[in-house]
């Protein structure tokens, strides 16, 4: 049975297409946080407060929520190459995984923070990283290994920080994110089927070759019998009259005896 049908394009268009997506989220982000500072606003209350109800909403607005526009800036580029990769290579898996680490993670802060405002998208950061880097072990074929191994020499420093470092750095949101990602690439490992593989060049050499022969194989064929154009008719023969030749009398039989 032909698979080819089943496994998505993966060329310009898509890639594209994923970019746009990631681009207008960091969008939204940078939307809010000038919202909030041309108007002089604060909006640390959308946050995610540990062990408060109040705090719960949080789960859901505290990643489009930064302190200030350092704290934006340093999660911007991750969060926009991170989602492309994620949404390129991996188109049905990675809108689960981004809606697990989003809900989960902010629910893990919920229950493991300090008690303090946790804002930011460094969770879901961190929470791409681990997906896609996992995903490279678990999956083992070459885009995968590839994606992985491109995603840790970008920010593969990020498995440190899900450990507490800095004072006023929300770790827990690292830890949280990271385990959710982890959790994604074990859940939906095999969703989306490996890319097909570019064939080498000899093979295609070879096709090329075998296209040239069956081409000039056509060129000097023999046309066929009812493919050759009738250019001269030949006109019906005038028949004269038929003459018979008299017939040889039969020798008198003997008559029969009754």
């Amino acid at each position: 049975m032909d698979t080819s049908a089943a496994i998505p394009r993966r060329d310009t268009p898509q890639l594209k297409r994923a970019g746009l997506i990631a681009l207008a989220l960091v969008a939204v982000l940078w939307l809010i946080k000038l919202v909030e500072d041309l108007g002089r606003l604060d909006f640390s209350d959308f946050g995610v407060y540990p062990h408060e109800w109040f705090g719960l909403p949080g789960v859901l607005t505290a990643p489009l929520i930064h302190g200030s526009f350092e704290h934006l800036i340093m999660n911007s580029l991750p969060l926009a190459v991170l989602l492309t990769l994620a949404l390129f290579n991996y188109p049905r898996g990675s809108v689960r995984a981004l809606a697990l680490i989003w809900i989960a993670g902010g629910l893990g802060i919920w229950l493991i923070g300090r008690p303090s405002w946790h804002i930011g998208a460094s969770g879901v950061t961190h929470g791409l990283m681990f997906y896609l880097f996992l995903l490279g072990l678990l999956r083992r074929d070459r885009n995968a290994t590839v994606i992985a191994m491109i995603v840790f020499f970008l920010y593969g420093g990020m498995v440190m920080t899900v450990l507490p470092r800095e004072i006023g750095v929300s770790w827990e949101a690292h830890l949280c994110g990271a385990l959710a990602g982890a959790v994604a690439a074990f859940l939906w490992q095999k969703l989306d089927p490996p890319a097909a593989l570019p064939k080498p060049s000899w093979e295609l050499e070879e096709e090329a070759a075998a296209a040239a022969a069956a081409a000039e194989a056509e060129t000097f064929e023999m046309p066929r019998p009812n493919q050759v154009p009738i250019l001269w008719h030949r006109m019906p023969e005038e028949r004269g009259t038929i003459l018979e030749f008299p017939r040889r009398r039969r020798e008198e039989e003997p008559p029969t005896l009754h």
